[in-house]
């Protein structure tokens, strides 16, 4: 054969092997309600092989005549059990022919919906061994697929588990569905459902049993168990107790559970005593009351010491170099320490923590050395203090007592010593959607406390403040945040008072546009603090990612030893929001108008 032979041999063989490997190549076009159209596009195996190498002009007539039971098994599923529907091939050439793209046309006329005629909620069991009935109203009553609206199978399905969650959640955690129906009739477009739940034993909480501790007390894990012997079950309490296990620090993992295998035993038992007797009529499972469940901990601790160090920036206090050590346990106690070397302050602190009481107080005492030089005042402060705190993170209260020693120095004026006892009390009230990332809701903090006898005390003074934060939401990605801080420090004579409790403003998380602190009482070349203090803060956020946002916002504040003289001072910018693992961090560009000059702001989440 000669080589213009073979050549020809080969292009006839490739020709029709390339359009194989290619596969007949088609459209599609879906006539439905809009509502629909997804769910058919999304499923249709006209739309899932397309581009299939294997599709020839057999195999699309083939799918193109059974697309219409394959549509009205989708529209089931939607709740339309009675659609008409028809296919169509458009341009489709003859076997053997070439010609252009064919269209299959798929048209859909789904009809009346069914909807859900009857419900029908059969709840077995649900005796109680004791104390309070099981609100098996209420149960009913939160169907979540109730009469009257269309019967899609989603919607059923999450509907029963609904149900079962309810019950599983609490007191009941082996209920079961034993039964589930739909009934659906087509000519009348109703669905009737049944639904037959078995509550399974009312379980109880026992005993607690910890295991896992070498280093650490068990009454670290005690005192902060809420849940009593004889309590009802409940997933909630549990997921509880967990988070404030693991807020303690004490431990890299921590388990809660209700110790379902102790119970095991009892069971065997019945089912052999069942079969024993298998004549006498048996008793629902759900009637027979069971042991209390023992409430088990397992702990994985976290090493005893540990050691870090850290270098950053702020746009308040300037460059960053941090260390940390902190001791699990030491005579019993937590302790913790760190040095803080900042531009404009250094800070060397220790505190050590008592495990929190069955009452739930957590109670701690330290000391502190700090160092500042900010607009121009230079302070010295030594502070031993205590302090106790409870509550949950929805409302927190503390009370705390110090004992300071403060050298403050303004240039050109004599330096001042003071020694204070001050008393102080704080409530924070949180009401948000998000601890960590609000979009709604509220916290205010409220402050109040001073120095009232002469005991250790220079100066006699009292001082009240308060600062709270209202989360807005415009829309699914906008906020309005409103912010505003007031304070105010009543004494004979300032001098006297440590300048910690007296009132600046200013800063990233004050009024934007000016230095930390730079707001306050004119003294020489130097701002000091003032009796009063008035600052707030408008912003709006818009969310064009789940993530990342931008922000325009105008702050407006001032502090002084008078009302008089709270002229606020304004500012104004805009800034780039990042929800990042640790919490919104926030960069704000923004312009001073008293001191007619622009600031760069970094800032994470808010301070309380």
């Amino acid at each position: 054969m000669g080589k213009r032979a073979w050549v020809t041999l080969l292009l006839a063989c490739a020709l029709p092997c390339a359009a194989l490997a290619q596969g007949m190549q088609y459209k599609v076009r879906v006539n439905a309600p809009d509502k629909l159209e997804s769910l058919l596009t999304d499923n249709l195996d006209l739309l899932r092989f397309r581009g299939n190498p294997r599709i020839d002009r057999e195999q699309l007539q083939r799918m193109a005549r059974s697309a219409p039971e394959q549509v009205k098994t989708l529209l089931a599923t939607a709740g339309y059990y009675s659609p008409v529907v028809s296919t169509r091939i458009d341009g489709l050439p003859e076997a053997g022919a070439e010609g252009g793209t064919p269209t299959v046309v798929v048209d859909v006329q789904p009809g009346e919906p069914v909807r859900v005629g009857s419900v029908e909620i059969v709840l077995q069991g649900f005796a109680s061994s004791g104390g309070t009935p099981f609100d098996t109203a209420a149960l009913q009553a939160a169907w979540a697929l109730p009469k009257g609206d269309i019967f899609r199978q989603d919607e059923w399905e999450q509907a029963k588990r609904a149900l079962l969650r309810q019950v599983v959640q609490t007191r009941y955690p082996r209920a079961q569905l034993s039964d589930s129906m739909a009934t659906v009739d087509p000519d009348q477009h109703s669905a009737a459902l049944r639904v037959v739940l078995d509550s399974g034993p009312e379980l109880r909480f026992g005993e607690l049993r910890i295991e896992g501790l070498k280093r650490y007390p068990a009454s670290i894990v005690a005192n902060l168990n809420q849940i009593k012997p004889g309590d009802y079950y409940s997933e909630a309490a549990l997921q509880a107790y967990q988070s404030r296990l693991q807020d303690t620090g004490y431990f890299a993992g921590v388990e809660v559970s209700a110790d379902l295998s102790a119970i095991l035993d009892q069971q065997l038992e019945a089912a052999a005593e069942k079969a024993a007797d298998a004549a006498a009529p048996a008793a629902p499972p759900s009637a027979a009351p069971m042991a209390p469940l023992p409430l088990l901990v397992r702990v994985t601790e976290n090493k005893r010491r540990n050691v870090s160090a850290g270098l950053g920036y702020s746009t308040n206090t300037g460059n960053r170099a941090t260390l940390n050590y902190d001791d699990l346990a030491i005579f019993g106690l937590k302790m913790k320490s760190a040095l803080t070397l900042e531009t404009k302050k250094q800070t060397a602190r220790g505190d050590f923590y008592f495990p929190v009481t069955p009452d739930g107080y957590s109670d701690s005492f330290g000391g502190a050395y700090e160092r500042s030089d900010i607009a121009g005042e230079q302070t010295t402060v030594f502070t031993v203090s205590g302090k106790r705190a409870w509550g949950t993170p929805l409302l927190e209260r503390s009370l705390g007592v110090e004992l300071l020693t403060e050298q403050k120095t303004v240039a050109g004026q004599p330096n001042v010593r003071s020694t204070s006892l001050p008393l102080t009390y704080s409530v924070t009230r949180r009401k948000l959607d998000n601890l960590l990332f609000p979009s709604k809701g509220t916290v205010v903090n409220w402050q109040i406390g001073g120095a009232l006898l002469p005991l250790l005390t220079d100066e006699p003074f009292i001082r009240a403040s308060t600062k709270a934060m209202w989360y807005i939401p415009f829309g699914a990605s906008s906020t309005v945040i409103l912010r505003g801080e007031l304070g105010a420090l009543a004494s004979k004579q300032k001098d006297g008072v440590p300048a910690i409790y007296q009132f600046r403003a200013g800063g990233d998380q004050s009024v934007r546009g000016y230095a930390y602190q730079e707001l306050g009482v004119r003294k020489g070349d130097a701002t000091v603090g003032g009796r009063y203090l008035a600052t707030g803060s408008a912003e709006y956020q818009y969310w064009f990612k789940p993530s990342w946002g931008a922000a325009v916002f105008y702050d407006a504040g001032n502090a002084s030893d008078s009302f008089s003289g709270l002229h606020p001072k304004s500012g104004y910018g805009v800034g780039a929001r990042w929800k990042s693992p640790v919490g919104p961090i926030n960069v704000d560009a923004a312009y001073g108008h008293a001191v007619k000059k622009a600031r760069l702001h970094f800032s994470l989440g808010f301070t309380f």
